[in-house]
């Protein structure tokens, strides 16, 4: 007789395979990289942090949430959030100065797999990272869009780096965003945010133009957006300032 606890349906498994898909995602950007196709490698890593998103969520809804599921989303965003990203900035357009910046690029991943790690005994401890609704520091994935931001710039405008004055002026932004990931600077999670039912459907309206802007304006919007949400750090500071 086959013991029950042994079975599990195929929607349990369904967290797992968005992670190991966001996994993929992200190492097949790395591949387009290496050969060049910057646009679809930066695309996969936006795939990834999408798929990223949708697990954990899943897991919660189909309470299918398990230990092994959490290891594998903090390994997962380590490849997609630490290494991918800042592997494509390194590749796209600092090869003339491969030693300095490749001491960013490893400041930044080391940044990163310190703020999952730090996230993960906080989670385990029960102890909240920051006051409601906030984040401590930039999480991983705003981190990996972030140190993106020259890459979207350069496919808007069709400027690249050529100067050492640009050059080092990437690695230090590349250095700043990885700081950020580590500070314990409040950061606007969402995560708690209410609407009034009278405001849901501008809400929508809202939500559906952002998505077709993202879609037809990809490089525009997200270079907006990522100043945005440097913007809104400081702000978010402050308002949790005044919450403690």
């Amino acid at each position: 007789m086959t013991n029950p606890k042994s079975e599990l349906q195929l929607t349990q498994l369904l967290p797992n395979l968005l992670t190991l898909a966001a996994i993929c995602a992200g190492l097949t950007a790395i591949r387009f990289g290496i050969q060049g196709n910057f646009e679809t490698a930066v695309r996969l890593i936006l795939l990834a942090g999408i798929l990223d998103g949708l697990d954990g969520r899943v897991a919660r809804l189909l309470k299918s949430e398990s230990e092994i599921g959490a290891e594998l989303d903090s390994l997962a965003d380590f490849v997609n959030f630490g290494v991918a990203p800042v592997l494509l900035v390194y590749l796209w357009g600092l090869q003339d100065i491969r030693n300095e910046a490749w001491i960013a690029m490893l400041l930044f991943s080391v940044c990163c797999v310190t703020r999952l790690a730090r996230f993960n005994v906080d989670a385990r401890a029960g102890e909240p990272e920051a006051p409601k609704d906030f984040f401590t520091g930039v999480p991983a994935p705003a981190g990996a869009v972030l140190v993106l931001l020259p890459v979207y710039y350069s496919f808007l405008s069709g400027w690249m780096p050529d100067s050492a004055f640009e050059f080092l002026a990437i690695c230090a932004w590349v250095v700043i965003v990885g700081l950020l990931m580590i500070s314990r600077i409040p950061t606007f999670s969402g995560k708690s945010t209410t609407i009034e039912r009278r405001r849901v459907r501008y809400f929508m309206i809202g939500f559906v133009f952002f998505i077709a802007a993202l879609l037809t304006y990809t490089w525009l919007t997200l270079v907006v957006c990522s100043l945005i949400y440097m913007a809104t750090i400081p702000i978010s500071h402050a308002k949790a300032r005044r919450l403690t």
